[in-house]
């Protein structure tokens, strides 16, 4: 149990605005507090609105600013309010809120920081001010990189708590008791006699009240929500199929509209004709707009239908055109100009290969699509003076700034209301879906227009994940691994998102050795190194990143010297883990998975993985049978070590998602690119896992570290090494390339 009022002198200041009978708590951090975000714009008698809580007479809406994509992350933000609050779930609104900097993301600089200083210590920490400064001052609010209850546990439930406590001060100054004998429940104060006063009475007393900012955080022992199984909040709407999406919202007056971009990914449009466009049913317009020309009509079905109609010149992509071109850019970027990085270089690697021999072999991975089931979309409508946009985004803040330089507008003239989305894994950090509604929006004023992208152009022209390819040499000696030389190559995942938002990236980026350089393991010859191609298909942020293919990349490298070391890839794994947590994870999935060296049987395999990704160590293991009809996935193994699982329900499911998420892109999927062409623009081509593949996927979240950390991410990167391995038990065939339906059968 800690006290807020020492953390709030030196990080946090907990501020309140009020405005018509209500009050709302928020969090700032760190010397001077932002301005309230949503005090502007207040219709009659409602009450204040600050980031996290609002009370008014019609109950309590808690505000959660990342943003949901299937994850739960309202849910999540919602029951840390709640913790404090003490509020029912079941009763009280959330609303994600708008775009503002009181929204920035404080759990990005640590991870940022991990890369450029990624021991512990005093330069770590130092770096993590630094970068956690400059993210405050740019008002980073963004979704993603597992930090949303990394960001929220601390901060949520203290603002929690400074309403819970302003409350009961209000109650006292009514009732005539005094604080200390009042308590809070389901939303009320209560006072020893048993009269209660519920927070909605109290929202016109507590507006014109400083927050108490001396509270105590309540202690895990006395925690009602936190830990315990929960229905999320949005989950009655969903089972019910009465949730909406962005896809679904509609608004009077709208149009839609469709767009028809270059076949290939980046190409320009050169000329157009749309005269065919419009001649068609319920079309009423054309217009050009960033990478190709958007049609408008009376339904999406129909934009769709015109969109196709309108004729085009094209101008070439700038990437090559070609896989064999890709591939051979990568394996020609492992030179010394193209070194990125080389963070981990333990012991002498060149003495210790000239030592013994060399064990080497080349991994690749390819471009993979986000390919989350609801396409992109938004509505933009542009007015006088303001502009509304409603859309699933990750990056509203961005989503503010590249609208308001459409419409010629400031940032706050753009009102972004951001809604449910229907997947994203990491499809929702970009917005060409929203700039290019905002400058159709610019062509009709007044007038909100829906884009929508069909399947086919949200996956030909998604930002995929990036190409790789990684090369590994190494040793062994009297049985153990001695020495691990891995390179990778890709082109830099930052630096083309970022350049999309019109930033720049100086120095190293950590995704092209993300998942390798960072892994828990004391080999004594050690070296990870990262290698900068140049810049092939644009690509963009994928469900773990760079780990996503160096999980792949550094556990298959190692498999192989485990096996020429002759020792079992799971005792050899726990010999090497260097660090205590990483070894709990271990003993878990072996315990769990009854691991003891012994064969499973004939045309039977299991393979183990572990990969330390944002900062959370996952390990895997994946059990298999070589059936007549081909690869059968029988059990999967999770453990991972977070800190603190806040809903072991979600938990699970969050976990159940990344594994299938990571063994269905491992066994079937790639997006390969003809002419500058996508191949794969659809799920009959990209087909990931089917339910009837879906393997039992046991899972145990660990809780011995102080830092308490997300799951998003961490299960993805150890499936595809953890499934190939088992294949190899099974049937001898050694993957190392992904899709592996390339080289083996998966039974259906």
């Amino acid at each position: 149990m800690g006290k807020v009022k020492t953390i709030a002198r030196r990080t946090f200041l907990i501020g309140s605005a009020a405005v018509a009978g209500g009050v709302a708590f928020g969090v700032w951090r760190y010397k001077t507090p932002y301005a309230n975000p949503l005090l502007g714009g207040l219709a009659e008698g409602e009450a204040a609105l600050t980031p996290y809580v609002k009370i008014d007479a019609s109950g309590v809406t808690l505000v959660t600013p990342r943003a949901d994509k299937g994850q739960g992350a309202y849910h999540v933000q919602a029951a840390l309010i709640a913790e404090e609050l003490d509020v029912d779930l079941a009763a009280v609104k959330v609303d994600p809120g708008p775009p503002d900097r009181a929204y920035w993301n404080t759990a990005l600089a640590p991870e940022a920081a991990a890369f450029s200083a990624p021991n512990e210590g005093f330069v770590q920490d130092a770096l993590t001010g630094v970068l956690g400064t400059v993210m405050k001052i740019m008002g980073m609010q963004i979704t993603g990189g597992s930090t949303t209850v990394a960001d929220g546990f601390v901060k949520l439930r203290a603002a929690g708590a400074s309403a819970r406590e302003t409350l009961k001060l209000a109650a006292s100054e009514q009732l005539g008791v005094a604080v200390t004998e009042l308590r809070t429940e389901a939303g009320r104060v209560i006072a020893p006699d048993g009269t209660a006063l519920a927070y909605e009475e109290l929202a016109e007393a507590v507006a014109g009240m400083e927050p108490v900012q001396d509270v105590t955080l309540r202690a895990p022992e006395e925690w009602r929500y936190i830990g315990k199984p929960m229905k999320r909040v949005e989950m009655l709407a969903k089972v019910t199929g009465t949730q909406d999406y962005g896809i679904d919202f509609e608004i009077e007056d709208m149009v839609h509209a469709a767009v028809k971009l270059s076949p290939q990914q980046g190409g320009t449009l050169v000329s157009y004709d749309a005269g065919a466009a419009l001649e068609m049913r319920g079309v009423s317009g054309a217009y050009e707009v960033s990478g190709g020309v958007a049609v408008v009509a009376d339904n999406t079905w129909r934009a769709f239908q015109a969109a196709e109609a309108v004729e085009a010149e094209w101008g070439e992509a700038a990437m090559p055109a070609n896989m064999e071109a890709h591939w051979a850019a990568l394996e020609a970027s492992f030179v010394a100009d193209k070194q990125d990085s080389r963070v981990r270089d333990d012991g002498d690697v060149e003495a210790a290969l000239e030592s013994g021999e060399v064990i080497e072999a080349t991994y690749r991975a390819p471009y993979l699509a986000h390919a989350p089931m609801e396409p992109v979309n938004a509505v933009v409508r542009v007015g006088e003076g303001r502009v509304d946009v409603w859309t699933g985004t990750q990056i509203p803040r961005f989503v503010q700034a590249s609208v308001a330089k459409i419409a010629g507008v400031s940032n706050e003239d753009v009102h972004v209301h951001v809604l449910m989305m229907g997947g994203s894994f990491g499809h929702r950090l970009e917005d060409d879906v929203v700039r290019q509604a905002a400058e159709v929006a610019v062509q009709m004023k007044g007038v909100p227009v829906k884009l929508t992208y069909s399947r086919e152009t949200d996956m030909a022209h998604d930002y995929t994940r990036q190409i790789a390819m990684a090369k590994m040499r190494g040793t062994v000696k009297d049985g153990r691994v001695e020495a691990y030389d891995l390179g990778i190559a890709m082109p830099s995942v930052i630096v083309s998102q970022m350049g999309r938002q019109g930033l720049s990236m100086p120095g190293p980026d950590s995704q092209i050795v993300a998942g390798a350089f960072e892994q828990a393991l004391a080999i004594p010859h050690h070296r990870v190194t990262g290698y900068r191609a140049d810049p092939l298909a644009p690509v963009s942020s994928w469900r773990s990143v760079g780990a996503s293919s160096n999980g792949f990349f550094y556990n298959l490298g190692l498999e192989e010297l485990i096996e020429a070391a002759g020792a079992d890839p799971m005792e050899e794994r726990l010999r090497l883990a260097s660090d205590p947590l990483a070894r709990k994870v271990l003993e878990a999935v072996a315990e769990m998975s009854g691991w003891n060296g012994a064969s499973l049987g004939p045309r039977r395999g299991r393979g183990v993985a572990m990969t330390r990704s944002f900062g959370v160590d996952c390990a895997e293991v994946v059990e298999v049978t070589d059936t007549d009809d081909g690869i059968r996935i029988d059990k999967v193994y999770v453990a991972a070590e977070v800190g603190r699982v806040i809903d072991p329900v979600n938990f699970e499911n969050q976990v159940q998602g990344g594994v299938v998420f990571g063994l269905g892109h491992a066994m079937n999927c790639e997006i390969t690119y003809d002419g500058g062409i996508a191949e794969q623009q659809n799920f009959d081509s990209f087909e990931g896992m089917r339910m009837n593949q879906c393997p039992d996927i046991i899972v145990r979240g660990l809780e011995n570290g102080d830092v308490v950390r997300g799951v998003g991410e961490p299960p993805v990167p150890p499936a595809a090494p953890a499934l190939a391995a088992a294949i190899y038990a099974a049937t001898g065939v050694r993957l190392r390339q992904m899709p592996f339906s390339m080289f083996v059968e998966f039974a259906s």
